[in-house]
């Protein structure tokens, strides 16, 4: 398909483009122009149909959208503001470098540029960022017919016309109705009587992650959004509630692997900016696995009298690191659907240290076994008068690793979410680090009380 758009470009054949591109969704036209280059972007662009357009714009990456304004001229510019829903626009003003934001917004009238400052104004994480005021909204004494009058006035501008939102002379909310309930009622009801009063909806400073975990919890369309007196200001639509969970869901895995989360894809990131978002955690990592080294320095001298211990470090060390990086991920998931509180913390802890006496003992129980069986048998790694007594060491240490690693893993990202640190920081990385020394820690003291050394 590129292929064959780049040679239509290229042999000017428009009239075929045009065709070819006006048969395609518009998601999939701002995937295919991404391959187009810069120089033309603006050609292939301009002889979309001005709707269409409009379409493909919203769903392009903001170094596209920021080469085409700057190609447009200023009547170009007005009409494709023109066709942007509100939240469109908002979204784009916010991507695009000060100089080009204010010439978007001198595009607009005065009316759209007093709602388009009204939603930057709202924080960043809160409903009312991601808000559209282009909704339909009703009034409680009016008929069935009266109410698709209103939606056939005013239903092209409204980025959503299946929900409609009752309200009254101040603006408070009543209640909605869907176009359903308008079309199975007669005529002449009263929108009073069919509306439904038991309204969800979201404050203006509501976290919007909370928000979009709203539209999965009750399977919404859209989501009204009213102010401290309850006055409907807005709605958040559902393809807004979808990129809220994705870019979530991103930055915690970006968080989750040590990397300081990007906005951007993976092409579309330099090298240098890849390198910036990664050396910070690697560098703490790296300094904090240093405490690692310096414990397994303190007890060098003892480690000489038994070197078979030596080689199950690793073994214990990755053992707890993956219980530990389990139990967090969990957690974290957990935390971030709304499963877990601060307040089930205790429960959280009795759980998982359950499934750690569980897991300890299978665990400890395959290891006494491998260890007697391949190490002593077979390979005959430890000595022959202490066999026993290192093998005990081994295997108490990796019962008691497991049950400490599971509670750290589980306990740190709660407690990291209450203290106002993003909880997907406490996942492997950091966990396994802070697993790391402590499963030394263990091993070195049981060995020590054990092996008298």
């Amino acid at each position: 398909m590129e292929k064959e758009i780049l040679e239509l470009l290229t042999e000017k054949k428009f009239v075929r483009l045009r065709s070819m591109l006006c048969e395609m969704n518009p998601a999939d036209i701002a995937i295919v122009l991404e391959e187009i280059p810069d120089k033309d972007l603006p050609i292939v662009f301009r002889i979309l149909p001005k709707e269409t357009a409009a379409e493909v714009f919203a769903y392009m990456e903001s170094d596209m959208q920021k080469l085409l304004i700057e190609a447009f001229s200023d009547a170009e510019l007005k009409a494709m503001v023109d066709e942007l829903f509100l939240d469109d626009t908002v979204d784009i003003i916010e991507e695009m470098p000060a100089t080009l934001a204010k010439r978007i917004i001198k595009q607009t009238d005065a009316e759209t540029r007093k709602m388009i400052n009204r939603l930057l104004a709202y924080p960043d994480n809160s409903a009312g960022s991601i808000m559209t005021t282009e909704y339909i909204d009703l009034k409680r004494d009016m008929t069935v017919d009266e109410a698709f009058e209103k939606i056939r006035r005013v239903g092209a501008d409204a980025e959503d016309i299946y929900t409609c939102y009752v309200i009254d002379k101040s603006r408070q909310l009543l209640g909605y109705v869907t176009v359903k309930d308008l079309l199975l009622n007669s005529r002449d009801s009263i929108i009073g009587d069919i509306m439904e009063e038991a309204v969800i909806s979201a404050n203006t400073l509501d976290d919007k992650e909370a928000v979009a975990g709203q539209f999965e919890r009750y399977d919404l369309m859209a989501l009204p959004v009213v102010d401290t007196e309850n006055r409907l200001v807005g709605i958040v639509t559902f393809d807004d509630a979808i990129d809220v969970i994705q870019e979530a869901a991103t930055e915690d895995i970006d968080k989750m692997a040590a990397i300081l989360p990007s906005d951007k894809s993976y092409f579309k990131t330099s090298v240098f900016s890849t390198f910036k978002a990664r050396i910070p955690w690697l560098m703490l990592l790296m300094l904090s696995a240093t405490f690692t080294g310096a414990i397994i320095s303190s007890f060098e001298s003892k480690l000489t009298v038994f070197p078979a211990l030596i080689a199950f470090i690793p073994m214990l060390m990755g053992t707890a690191g993956n219980c530990g990086s389990q139990s967090s991920v969990t957690v974290i998931r957990s935390i971030s659907l709304g499963d877990i509180e601060f307040k089930d913390i205790f429960r959280v802890i009795w759980k998982e240290l359950r499934v750690a006496i569980v897991c300890s003992v299978v665990l400890a129980v395959v290891n006494f076994i491998k260890l007697v069986v391949i190490d002593y048998w077979w390979l005959g790694t430890f000595d022959s008068g202490s066999q026993l007594l290192e093998i005990a060491v081994v295997c108490v240490t990796l019962l008691i690793t497991v049950i400490v690693a599971k509670f750290v893993g589980c306990s740190l990202p709660i407690a990291a979410k209450k203290i106002g640190f993003d909880p997907a920081v406490m996942a492997s990385p950091f966990i396994t680090t802070i697993v790391d020394a402590i499963s030394l820690l263990i091993y070195f003291t049981v060995a020590s009380s054990i092996l008298n050394i």
